[in-house]
C-alpha cells in the first residue's frame, strides 16, 4: 500500500493549493518513510495509508489556508515531530526557510534522514522553544512559528510568541472546541505582544474537525519572557 496521491491532489486542490507532480512524489516517499521508521521509532500512532494522507498532510496542508506567508517567509514548527505541519508546508512551498524544532533526537534523526531522501532543505534543532526564543538567533526572527496538538494555548503562547518578529503570526493548530482554551490564554497572548486575528475552522475529509488560531505579533515580546519550563508550568499567565 502507498499514499493516494490521486486523493491527495484532489483534496488539496479543494482547498486551494495547487501540489505539482514533484510535491506529490515527495509527499509519496514522505509516507513510505513515515511508516519505515515507524516500526522502530515510536513517531505517530496514524500508520495507515488514508490516515497519513488526511490526519497528517491534508491537516498540516491546511495551515496554508489560514496564514497568508509571504514568498521567502521565514517559519519556525515547535514541537515537530514527524515533521508536522512543518515538512507538508515545504514541500508545498518550498521558497519558504523552514526551521525544526524538537527536544528528542530520535525524531530529528528520523527528519534528517527524511530531509535527505526529499533533497529538502530545514534547519533542524534539538532544543525546546522556551530556550530558542531566549536565543538571538531566534527571538522574534520568524514570520511564523506553528506548533500543532502541543499543549495548552496559554503555555504555548509563552513556548512561540517570542520567537515571532512584530508583525509576523503565531499559528497554533487546535482541536474544534478552542474557545475557552483561548479565553483562558487571553491575558498571555497580549502581555507578550499577541492579538488574536482570526481562528479558523475546518472538517477534514474523513470528518474530522480542526481549527487553526491566528495570533499577530503586534508589539515586541518583554524581555523577561519566556521564562524557564518549569516557571511557565508552575506559574502560567494569567
Amino acid at each position: 500500500m502507498a499514499i493516494d496521491i490521486g486523493k491527495l491532489r484532489e483534496y488539496a486542490a479543494a482547498n486551494g493549493i495547487v501540489l505539482e507532480e514533484e510535491m506529490l512524489s515527495a509527499f509519496e516517499k514522505y509516507g513510505e518513510s513515515l511508516k519505515e521508521w515507524n516500526e522502530k521509532v515510536n513517531l505517530t500512532a496514524i500508520v495507515d495509508d488514508e490516515g497519513i494522507l488526511v490526519k497528517h498532510f491534508i491537516d498540516s496542508l491546511l495551515l496554508l489556508r489560514a496564514v497568508d506567508l509571504p514568498k521567502g517567509a521565514k517559519m519556525a514548527d515547535v514541537g515537530t515531530g514527524a515533521g508536522f505541519p512543518g515538512i507538508p508546508v515545504k514541500i508545498a512551498r518550498p521558497d519558504i526557510s523552514l526551521v525544526l524544532v524538537d527536544s528528542l533526537n530520535k525524531r530529528l534523526a528520523f527528519l534528517e534522514d527524511l530531509c535527505r531522501r526529499l533533497a529538502l532543505s530545514a534547519e533542524r534543532v534539538h532544543g525546546r522553544a522556551e530556550d530558542l526564543g531566549r536565543q538571538p538567533q531566534y527571538r522574534e526572527s520568524f514570520d511564523l512559528v506553528t506548533a500543532r496538538a502541543v499543549t495548552n494555548m496559554r503555555e504555548l503562547a509563552e513556548f512561540c510568541l517570542p520567537m515571532v518578529k512584530k508583525g509576523g503570526c503565531f499559528a497554533a493548530m487546535k482541536g474544534f472546541e478552542v474557545e475557552e482554551e483561548l479565553a483562558q490564554a487571553k491575558k498571555a497572548i497580549a502581555v507578550l505582544g499577541g492579538k488574536v486575528q482570526e481562528v479558523r475552522k475546518y472538517t477534514l475529509p474523513d470528518g474530522g474537525k480542526r481549527s487553526v488560531v491566528v495570533i499577530k505579533k503586534i508589539s515586541q515580546t518583554p524581555t523577561k519572557y519566556p521564562r524557564p519550563f518549569a516557571k511557565i508550568s508552575k506559574s502560567p499567565l494569567k
